[in-house]
């Protein structure tokens, strides 16, 4: 586990699962655009929180590459659920700044709602198939440009659910904060 202060805002990685995030207001959902329940993040998200979830996600839907809509969190440990549409690799233009639009639409929610924490997980590197490392320098330098004008949120984390994702998000934290 990494973590570092910018703007007083601890950002922090950690390997792990993001539906078992106890300490977070927020967890974040690499949502589908009809916000159902799918794999990976999505399906683990939908399967620990309840069929409530799926039920509240039902009129929001849909989303487009970009948006993030934001729920209670159910059964889950957490306050909220931010939901966020990450581009498709190859398909959804432009592709970097559409993700990039997913994390601050997201910190834009939580600040809106005064809440302290969000984890995030590695949003479109899995099925929507952006790179690992591409994906994960868009996520840190908007987090890190958003810093600075967070009021409520002072604790971001990325959870990352293999050990190489989280290798590379601390190296790049790294280098990307020049710490």
């Amino acid at each position: 586990m990494s973590k570092i202060r910018v703007s007083g805002v601890t950002i922090q990685c950690v390997q792990g699962n993001i539906a078992d995030q106890p300490d977070m207001d927020i967890i974040v959902n690499a949502a589908n655009a009809e916000l159902r329940i799918g794999g990976g993040v999505a399906g683990a998200i939908y399967r620990a929180a309840g069929p409530g979830l799926e039920e509240e996600c039902r009129p929001l839907a849909p989303i487009r590459p970009g948006d993030a809509v934001i729920t209670g969190a159910h059964n889950l440990p957490n306050s909220h659920v931010i939901h966020c549409l990450g581009p498709v690799y190859g398909r959804d233009k432009p592709e970097a700044e559409l993700l990039a639009a997913c994390y601050q639409n997201a910190l834009d929610l939580a600040e809106k709602n005064k809440l302290a924490s969000i984890a995030f997980p590695a949003i479109s590197s899995g099925a929507f198939g952006y790179p690992l490392e591409s994906a994960a320098r868009v996520a840190i330098k908007t987090v890190l440009k958003a810093a600075a004008g967070l009021s409520f949120v002072k604790h971001i984390r990325f959870v990352l659910f293999g050990r190489t994702d989280l290798d590379t998000y601390e190296r790049l934290i790294t280098e990307l904060a020049g710490k």
